[in-house]
């Protein structure tokens, strides 16, 4: 590594993320040693482990007490200013979106329904339960509950991006209300999700309007927090 007033453990962080990057050590393979990284580069062992701890920092990478330290799956970033999909969130972060339906039927309303639809008279919502992948891991439990002006999806194949249907239909996603909180995986969670039961989710709960204002629906989400990263 040449001569550069920039500190050499911050030198060796960007020389190693741009190799991630470049796929040189692909998702969840095991990056060489400590001792390795440092004869390669010419740099101490100090020095690598500094460098290390940054790309950890930044979830990159993940060190397995007595395995060693492995390339993380990337994290997938949602800006909740913007109602943007699932599919088209893993897009832009150039990552594989799919979606795996659980269940989808209508059913009676109840009173959270009527409130949270902002509708005292609805009698019917069509409820749409959805798993969602990244580059085929679980990421993501969706519980959807939709207003009768997008009932039209009953007859749809909702394996794909439902905000594109509802486009399509004229149905626009405008803006909505959010709210995080902290959950403890359940046994659904655990089987679906991939996680041990009791491990730490976040839980998104969201409202969601079209363009004239009309509520199209509501919805629970319960995230993997080490792949999802929201912004507000």
């Amino acid at each position: 590594m040449g001569q550069s007033m920039t500190p050499r453990y911050q030198v060796l962080a960007t020389e190693l993320k741009k190799q991630l990057a470049d796929g040189v050590y692909p998702v969840h393979s095991k990056i060489p040693s400590e001792h390795t990284l440092g004869a390669q580069f010419h740099v101490s062992r100090v020095t690598v482990r500094k460098a290390l701890e940054i790309l950890e920092g930044e979830g990159l990478l993940e060190r397995i007490q007595g395995s060693g330290t492995f390339v993380s799956s990337p994290r997938i970033e949602k800006n909740l200013l913007h109602s943007t999909s699932f599919h088209d969130t893993c897009r832009m972060m150039g990552v594989c979106p799919s979606t795996r339906v659980i269940d989808a039927r209508m059913v009676e309303a109840g009173e959270r329904d009527r409130k949270m639809l902002q509708d005292a008279l609805l009698q019917t919502v069509f409820k749409v339960t959805r798993l969602c992948l990244a580059d085929n891991e679980p990421v993501m439990l969706e519980k959807n509950t939709y207003a009768p002006l997008a009932f039209f999806l009953e007859k749809e194949d909702l394996s794909g991006s439902i905000y594109a249907l509802l486009c399509n239909h004229g149905v626009i996603p405008d803006r909505g209300s959010h709210a995080i909180a902290l959950r403890y995986a359940d046994a659904e969670d655990a089987r679906l999700l991939n996680v041990s039961q009791g491990e730490a989710l976040l839980e998104v709960s969201e409202a969601i309007l079209d363009r004239r204002g009309r509520m199209i629906h509501y919805s629970i989400q319960h995230v993997r927090g080490d792949r999802f990263t929201f912004r507000i």
